[in-house]
């Protein structure tokens, strides 16, 4: 139907450039969802399958864990399993899917040795030595998992480990090195090494959690008292040099620059430091909006509407904490609402619509 119309309109009006149809609000609003699913297969009556078909969800997180019911194998069994996985639900896509996974090496790898995946270094033991090895790390990471039909990794961790005990971050040896210089030089190579297998990387956890004290899968995470300037270091050098074209923003308190609000649902933190002061144009996307630091003080309503007014292009429901198998529905709901009465507006869904599509290079 689009390149019926481009036709028409270059018929009826030579030496013209006609742009194509906008999508409808709903298409947009589909894209900037990201979510968790259940099950090592799908089939026609799975809610996932649905929700691609229907809802025009942007994509889909993998998980070999449910954190809910205390179950393995939530969507990952074994290689040749989860390239079936993904056939289907790519199959099932009229827009390309995002299929995300968190494989970051170490402790955080939902692909595990012990089930036929590739080992991986942890962050932490890559940034001792050169940042050549974590590229050659990268690009095994990255063609393993284009292999397998995964697209997008949250990857690298660029937080720099000011605390060593960082429950969410030092403890689990996901930061490469107290130095940002180091932390930075280590995070562009792994950039690198998985950009060339065809994977887009992600740089998190905006704007620094390696200080924290507390996660904020379990609840609200203040680092105002231990945040400093260099953990913005690593931003500040990776951004002029389109290291990552996606960066995901923490849940975190810093009430130096929002005393109200955490990262994820403020426009001082997202839109004047990121976008302005650091000149970051390319795809933000939240942590997961069912973390308690989240759940805990918002309600989803609230969140969502704050999330998206803040600047978050993607946001992600890993429906693994808690599960929702009309999660993205009722997001889809809300979203449409906040922009019927004004409080979202379609420029700003645009917006993250056009930077969603220039990266799946519709």
């Amino acid at each position: 139907m689009r390149s019926f119309c481009v036709l028409l309109c270059t018929l009826l009006l030579p030496g013209l450039v006609c742009a194509e149809p906008s999508p409808d609000l709903r298409t947009m609003l589909g894209q900037m969802l990201l979510v968790g699913f259940r099950g090592t297969s799908i089939d026609d009556s799975a809610p996932i399958l649905r929700d691609i078909k229907e809802h025009h969800l942007g994509g889909v997180i993998l998980f070999d864990r449910d954190a809910q019911l205390q179950t393995l194998e939530r969507n990952i069994v074994n290689p040749a399993q989860v390239r079936r996985l993904t056939q289907q639900l790519r199959s099932a896509a009229r827009t390309p899917l995002f299929i995300a996974v968190d494989q970051e090496g170490g402790r955080v790898c939902r692909l595990k040795e012990a089930s036929g995946f590739l080992p991986l270094a942890s962050a932490k033991t890559l940034g001792q030595g050169a940042p050549a090895i974590t590229q050659a790390q990268g690009l095994a990471t990255g063609t393993a998992l284009a292999d397998l039909g995964i697209n997008l990794n949250f990857a690298p961790v660029v937080d720099v480990d000011v605390n060593p005990h960082s429950p969410a971050i030092g403890a689990l040896e996901r930061s490469y090195a107290a130095d940002p210089l180091t932390v930075a030089a280590h995070a562009r190579a792994m950039c690198a090494g998985l950009q060339a297998a065809g994977v887009l990387p992600c740089l998190k956890h905006f704007p620094g959690h390696g200080s924290a004290t507390t996660d904020s899968h379990q609840g609200l995470t203040d680092i105002t008292q231990t945040w400093s300037p260099q953990e913005l270091i690593p931003y500040e050098l990776l951004i002029p040099l389109q290291a990552s074209p996606c960066i995901m923003v923490g849940h975190l308190f810093l009430r130096q620059f929002d005393p109200d609000a955490p990262a994820t649902l403020s426009p001082a933190i997202l839109t004047t430091l990121l976008r302005h002061r650091l000149g970051f144009q390319g795809v933000i996307i939240s942590d997961d909006m069912q973390m308690r630091a989240i759940t805990d003080q918002y309600g989803l309503e609230h969140a969502l509407v704050r999330a998206v007014q803040a600047g978050v292009d993607i946001l992600v429901f890993g429906n693994n904490l808690d599960y929702n198998p009309d999660i993205v529905p009722t997001a889809l709901a809300i979203l449409e609402q906040a922009v019927h009465d004004g409080r979202l507006t379609m420029e700003r869904i645009r917006q993250s619509y056009a930077r969603i599509a220039a990266l799946k290079k519709l």
